[in-house]
């Protein structure tokens, strides 16, 4: 029976969009790109193995024509989606409505081949109403939407592979540079670098508590004697002190303590009172950078896990598309965001007229709608079923959409000065009058000191030569601050300004710093560590344009002229690349002068040593003389949790110390006699109970616990770890349960025998030394959570003869079921509650057979059979249509496209 096949790219989407489609369609997915340059030398075709620019997957000798390969985990999708197409008399492209999913439109158009007709059907949120008039207006295929994310996708893998192996080099294995992601880590190290140079000042100020008919307010010191009393923004950072020409007074302790009194004894009165009208507008509403950044700041998601969330909502239906630069909301958005705000808070609350907002973003595309609940109508929160963080950044963009065509909040602010002796203090609040949009929705702010906007600060009513009665004076003194860390938030803020990079890549691009250990993510704020701070530096001095913010935004500008048309993307491409100037022959030439020593040298201000990158992370290296009067070359590993923001003098002068003279020990483990020692290693500090020897060379050793500072540590606790796990008790359906200290940090067990345990970690605020049966038991009452802390859907149960348990999970690509190590998904339209053991398990063993096959047949394929294999003529097939402007191998051909649309980075 023939059918139209349609293509999007999850199993997610195909469950949704089946559902609003005639029933003689049929939906597959594609799993993401079928296509792509090769990842690495084996999925390189034997036909270009020998030529040196293969490892680039770029013929830079042919007009840098693309190499593209279908990875070995997207041949049996291919195939599946091949077959589908025998029986089809259309297929309709429905991948997303952007630049990379028009890219994963025109691969597949180039791999299946098709002799039926193709149409592109495009939508930004997955309605039923939206389907349908997606089905009514489908389009060709743009290619100069294709071709611009080409030359995007092209130069981003000369820029990574070009430098590279240059990273492997010259200062570590395994390291990656990127034309986004490089310039993003030198951004974390200029910060640190200012926090390590940072000086703190000093400052010292008053702050009164005074009440006028009953009510209190304070108010803080501003001036004294007609001059302005210092705060922090006048001081160098650099120095510590108050800035050169600084006409400000600077109260010292006594000089404070000294006025504190003064005031105390003398009348008070209020010198001037000023109310100024105000209104704030709501923001505009969700795009993909302020929805990274609002989530970041409200509920602590990283940009990775917003946008796998946001993903899930969209394929589901509940949001429209989520990679988008605008924040148009269309006509039907508006009017279901207005009828919200009617029925929910009143007809006053309702701004005048509808809102829109224009996008002032650089290079900004109006391809889609801001991000919204999807429909004609917004389903509330609380009626949509999600929960957990789904429902939470559901909840966030249907406030800031709701919020968008909401009244002005009106609010006034008021100060109030007043006069004691020849002190001025000043008091200040904020009335709202009428809270508008604040009603929904207040926007975070990146500096957590800031107050949110929608809170009141109020005020006594107090007028000119009122005479407050004074309650209490205190002297506060304060410390400069050093300049915050960026936190993910603020990182991709700081990269849309600066017009670096597309936001739908951030995510991905912080993922990949954290990933390869340019940056650890510490209580939200991101630390580059030693590693990035050697990369940088090799950059920073011989590839600056590289790393250099104003060269990248010009070049993503260049690579927009590009895809409007205005700039030839191969002149560009040879000019980047080629040529003296170009990144090719500038590795080749200064390879040889980059000393890998120096590269591996972090010379840090302040420390007795220096810092070498190693085979096994960072060490600490200095000379010392020793007890023979010879200087000697002292190395010590550094723990892999030290950054370059922990580490100071007195902490490289410990560990050196102790690589030099041996461990000190905390005391004697009374039960043995034998010392305790607190050491540092590649993973961290440790402590032991002995030392090395021929008759003790594994002696007990334990980590310290996250949180656990080594100079914190006492005896009682070390030993406490060494005897770890220890027993709390008896389980009441039998067994023994017990807390201990692994890998993957602290945990209590429940061994139920017969090599069964049930492990269950602690949280942050657990101690492991401390924690007791009733707590154990509790943590041990909660659902077991899978990789990438999924919990579990249903619990099935174990198959008879087997000690694992098979658990249905909902993940990324659908629902599976897990047992051990094997996953396996569920067919199309089987719920969690439809399986059963039975049939999971027979999913689970076609999976497993499946793997073994797959290795078996690699493996035992007799030479000679490969050999007649290859001699074997192939049939002969019909020449399939070619889609017009392309070259023989798929390649788009320069002369037939004008690009005419921005493309990803």
């Amino acid at each position: 029976m023939a059918h139209t096949l349609v293509i999007v790219e999850s199993p997610t989407k195909a469950r949704t969009i089946r559902g609003f489609l005639p029933k003689d369609f049929r939906v597959e997915a594609s799993m993401g790109h079928v296509r792509d340059l090769p990842n690495n030398a084996s999925e390189i075709p034997a036909a270009q193995k020998g030529q040196k620019w293969a490892n680039l997957g770029v013929n830079t000798e042919s007009d840098f024509e693309p190499l593209y390969v279908v990875p070995k985990d997207k041949k049996k999708t291919v195939k599946e989606l091949k077959d589908a197409l025998k029986g089809a008399d259309q297929l309709l492209l429905a991948t997303d409505e952007d630049r990379e999913g028009e890219s994963i439109s025109w691969h597949l158009l180039q791999l299946l081949a098709p002799k039926v007709p193709v149409k592109r059907m495009v939508f930004h949120e997955i309605t039923k109403e939206a389907i349908g008039r997606a089905l009514d207006q489908t389009r060709e295929l743009d290619m100069e939407l294709v071709h611009a994310q080409e030359t995007r996708r092209i130069l981003d893998r000369l820029v990574g592979y070009t430098l590279s192996p240059l990273l492997w080099k010259k200062v570590a294995w395994g390291l990656s540079a990127g034309r986004v992601q490089s310039v993003a880590v030198r951004l974390l190290v200029q910060r640190e670098r200012a926090r390590r140079a940072f000086r703190s000042g000093s400052y010292w100020d008053l702050k009164a508590s005074l009440e006028q008919s009953g009510s209190g307010f304070d108010a803080k010191l501003t001036h004294l004697a007609g001059q302005r009393i210092a705060t922090g923004n006048d001081f160098d950072e650099n120095t510590g002190e108050l800035k050169a020409g600084s006409k400000v007074r600077l109260l010292s302790e006594s000089d404070a303590q000294a006025l504190s009194e003064t005031v105390k004894s003398v009348a008070w009165s209020v010198t001037s009172v000023e109310e100024k009208p105000t209104v704030r507008r709501p923001v505009p509403p969700f795009t993909t950078s302020t929805l990274q950044q609002e989530s970041n700041r409200k509920l602590r998601l990283s940009a990775r896990e917003t946008m796998r969330c946001a993903q899930g909502l969209y394929e589901r239906g509940f949001i429209t598309y989520m990679r988008t630069d605008s924040v148009h909301l269309s006509d039907q958005a508006i009017s279901a965001a207005r009828s919200c705000v009617e029925s929910r808070y009143g007809k006053e609350y309702l701004s005048k007229g509808a809102r829109q907002f224009s996008t002032k973003a650089r290079n900004a595309q109006e391809a889609h709608e801001a991000i919204r609940p999807a429909g004609e109508s917004f389903r509330a929160p609380q009626e949509t079923g999600l929960d957990g963080r789904d429902l939470a950044l559901y909840e966030l963009i249907w406030k800031r959409t709701v919020a968008s065509q909401m009244a002005e909040a009106r609010l006034t602010m008021l100060s109030i000065d007043l006069s004691a002796a020849d002190a001025v203090f000043r008091a200040n609040g904020k009335r709202i009058d009428f809270p508008g949009f604040f009603r929904a929705y207040v926007e975070g702010s990146d500096d957590p000191d800031a107050a949110l906007e929608g809170q009141e600060v109020l005020l006594p009513g107090l007028k000119q030569g009122d005479s407050p009665s004074l309650k209490n004076v205190e002297a506060l003194g304060y410390q400069t601050q050093p300049p915050a860390r960026f936190s993910e938030a603020s990182l991709v803020k700081m990269l849309e300004k600066e017009g670096i990079g597309r936001p739908s890549t951030y995510a991905s691009i912080i993922g990949t710093i954290v990933d390869r250990g340019y940056a650890a993510l510490q209580n939200n704020s991101l630390t580059p560590s030693f590693t990035a701070f050697a990369v940088t530096a090799l950059l920073e001095e011989h590839f600056p344009d590289l790393v250099d913010t104003s060269f990248t935004a010009r070049m993503e500008n260049t690579l927009d002229e590009i895809s409007h048309g205005k700039v030839q993307w191969l002149p560009y491409l040879e000019s980047f690349y080629k040529g003296n100037e170009g990144l090719e022959s500038q590795v080749h030439l200064r390879e040889g002068d980059i000393d890998p020593g120096a590269s591996r040298t972090i010379d840090l201000e302040g420390l007795p040593c220096v810092v070498r990158i190693g085979r096994f992370g960072a060490y600490l290296e200095a000379k010392r003389v020793g007890d023979d009067g010879e200087e000697e070359l002292i190395k010590a590993t550094l723990p892999r949790e030290i950054t370059p923001a922990d580490l100071d003098h007195d902490q490289a002068e410990l560990i050196l110390k102790q690589k030099a003279d041996g461990p000190e020990a905390l005391g004697e483990d009374p039960e043995t006699g034998d010392l305790v020692y607190l050491l540092f290693g590649q993973y961290g500090p440790y402590v032991q109970r002995g030392q090395v020897s021929d008759e003790n060379p594994k002696p007990k050793r334990a980590s310290l616990p996250k949180g656990v500072k080594p100079e914190d540590l006492s005896l009682d606790d070390a030993l406490g770890l060494l005897r770890l796990p220890r027993l709390l008790g008896e389980h009441p359906d039998g067994g023994r349960v017990q807390a201990g200290l692994g890998r993957f940090g602290p945990y209590v067990v429940w061994d139920k025998g017969k090599s069964e345990k049930d492990y269950r970690s602690l949280k942050g605020e657990d101690d492991v030394l401390a924690v007791g049966l009733s707590r154990a038991l509790e943590l041990l009452a909660m659902p077991k959570r899978g990789r990438g802390g999924r919990t579990a859907l249903k619990d099935l149960g174990k198959p008879e003869g087997s000690d694992e348990t098979v658990q249905v999970y909902d993940g990324p690509y659908g629902l599976y079921v897990k047992q051990g190590k094997i996953n396996a998904s569920l067919p199309e339209g089987k719920g969690a509650d439809d399986i059963t053991l039975e049939q999971a398990v027979e999913l689970l063993e076609a999976k497993a057979a499946t793997k073994k096959g797959g290795r078996k047949a690699s493996s035992t394929k007799k030479p000679a059979a490969k050999k007649a294999a290859a001699k074997k003529p192939a049939a002969k097939k019909p020449a399939a249509k070619k889609p017009p402007a392309t070259t023989k191998s798929g390649r788009l051909r320069a002369s037939a496209v004008r690009v005419i649309r921005p493309a990803d980075s």
